[in-house]
């Protein structure tokens, strides 16, 4: 089944259109504070499909990621009474208390590897609100940590150009299953 093919097809016009660079904006601040889809899925393809505009796009997306995650901090600031039980509602309430654990462990270098890994960078953003963490040291780890992470893959889709589109144009479908297959696995695995 070509599923991904169309996909990715699709995703490819988006990231051309005219207001995608506001869509990644948005995007990238609401991730940082509440929204669960991470900005790479738009940042990849834009920075695929404009790749003369890949190191402004990656700046737009860390700058509005900062911004959302400094929101996320306010939110954790000033009300982590309201949001703990939609946290754990969503099922995050155990990652929510080891984010805590590590703040008091690590402090601001949980920041940095938050903001650069695939780990839900809006908990972090929030425990740090939480539990009061000193506000210029956590602007600095997440501007430092967001933007290695958005300038990585930007210059890597920049790096890879047109051979890298053609090739993930043929060869999405297998990746797209290969993905769902892993996350499947992933899932039977951590239950």
């Amino acid at each position: 089944m070509r599923i991904f093919s169309a996909l990715y097809e699709r995703t490819m016009t988006w990231a051309a259109h005219r207001h995608a660079p506001w869509y990644l904006g948005g995007l990238s601040f609401a991730e940082s504070s509440f929204f669960p889809i991470p900005p790479d899925v738009m940042l990849a393809p834009m920075s695929l499909a404009r790749t003369d505009r890949a190191w402004w796009y990656a700046t737009l997306t860390t700058v509005a990621s900062v911004v959302g995650g400094l929101f996320g901090y306010l939110i954790g600031m000033l009300a982590i009474d309201a949001v703990l039980p939609l946290l754990v509602d969503a099922g995050y309430g155990s990652r929510y208390d080891q984010a805590i654990a590590w703040f008091a462990e690590w402090g601001v270098w949980v920041v940095f590897i938050a903001g650069f890994s695939p780990i839900p960078y809006k908990l972090f953003t929030i425990s740090a609100g939480a539990s009061a963490m000193a506000l210029l040291p956590f602007t600095i780890a997440s501007l430092v940590g967001r933007g290695a992470r958005f300038f990585m893959v930007a210059g890597l889709m920049r790096w890879g150009g047109a051979p890298m589109e053609k090739l993930l144009r043929t060869y999405i479908d297998r990746l797209g299953w290969l993905v769902v297959f892993l996350g499947v696995v992933y899932v039977l695995i951590a239950h």
